[in-house]
């Protein structure tokens, strides 16, 4: 193991898996950045910096990560999501099918809840990741004329070898009770990769899919109407020359757009967004929030939400520009 600020080399006295980096929090707005390391001897190994020596050290994963000390098996992929009030979730898949969660209170540490579910193949990817909803019977005041007040639910991406990859909706309440399952995603042979990125600059994160059945697939949150549950849709899909091993969403060109890099069995392919589109899209946002804006009574004070989301949209613009 190889850290570059310091120059540092660590010997292993096992096979890694997943090398996985997060942030510890300490009272009011202290960081600090940890690396977590599966192997094969079942284990999750943490490595955090010794500042007076300038160099990662390993450090008991129980002392900063209690609901990750006794594990069933050993840990294929692991993810970590801070949910506010010191809170964390944190979620692994392990080699026998076993599905790990728990919610955790920082300030501790201290497991608050957790989970155990048991799938009959490896699991490949866990993501933890946010979804928007429009609020019931929520409190409207200080809302603007065509806006609608949100709640954010904490929801759980699984993906295995072999079944259907399957999503845990709402699990800070309701643990893995409310699952939904991602259609035809088991048709494609195994699941090897995942990512959850807004491609489409809604606001609402899309799940994207690699398979060893050489396709990529594409799954939108479709919003609850009426009684009905919301659901997940298989908007399109992608086939490519050889299986797909990874995929990563960022800024190849320096453009302010990202690109969608694939990795493949027999090479890299980039997807473009088309620049076209995306500058139409952030000039039409801003001549909507001009048009709010000028509609407001002239006496209304300017409220500092209303400056952040103008600034917002004006980097967007400038982002889309540049392009």
């Amino acid at each position: 193991m190889f850290f570059t600020e310091s120059c540092l080399n660590l010997e292993l006295q096992f096979t890694p898996f997943q090398l996985y980096h997060t942030e510890l929090q300490f009272g009011e707005g202290q960081r600090e950045t940890v690396f977590l390391l599966s192997g094969h001897d079942q284990r999750i190994h943490l490595y955090k910096e010794n500042a007076s020596l300038h160099q990662f050290e390993e450090q008991p994963v129980e002392r900063f990560f209690p609901e990750l000390k006794e594990l069933p098996s050993n840990v294929l992929w692991l993810d970590v999501l801070s949910i506010g009030d010191g809170r964390r979730l944190t979620a692994f898949g392990c080699q026998n099918g076993c599905v790990g969660l728990a919610l955790v209170n920082q300030r501790g540490p201290e497991i608050l809840q957790s989970w155990r579910l048991q799938q009959d193949s490896p699991i490949s990817t866990v993501s933890l990741f946010p979804l928007k909803l429009p609020a019931h019977n929520s409190n409207t005041e200080g809302l603007h004329a065509g806006e609608v007040s949100e709640v954010t639910e904490y929801n759980l991406l699984v993906t295995s070898t072999i079944e259907m990859a399957v999503v845990y909706r709402d699990v800070e309440r309701c643990g893995v009770s409310r699952l939904v399952c991602l259609s035809d995603s088991d048709q494609c042979d195994a699941v090897l990769c995942a990512l959850l990125i807004d491609l489409d600059f809604d606001g609402q994160l899309e799940v994207l899919l690699g398979t060893y059945g050489q396709d990529l697939l594409c799954y939108k949150f479709q919003q609850p109407v009426g009684a009905t549950e919301g659901q997940f849709w298989l908007m399109w899909r992608r086939s490519f020359r050889s299986p797909l091993l990874s995929i990563i969403y960022l800024d190849l060109t320096g453009d302010g757009v990202k690109e969608l890099a694939i990795l493949t069995i027999k090479g890299l392919h980039i997807l473009q967004h088309s620049l076209m589109s995306t500058a139409d899209l952030v000039l039409q946002r801003l001549a909507d929030r001009v048009a709010k804006l000028s509609d407001a009574p002239k006496d209304q004070p300017i409220t500092k939400q209303d400056c952040e989301r103008t600034t917002a949209s004006t980097n967007d613009g400038q982002n889309a520009s540049t392009s």
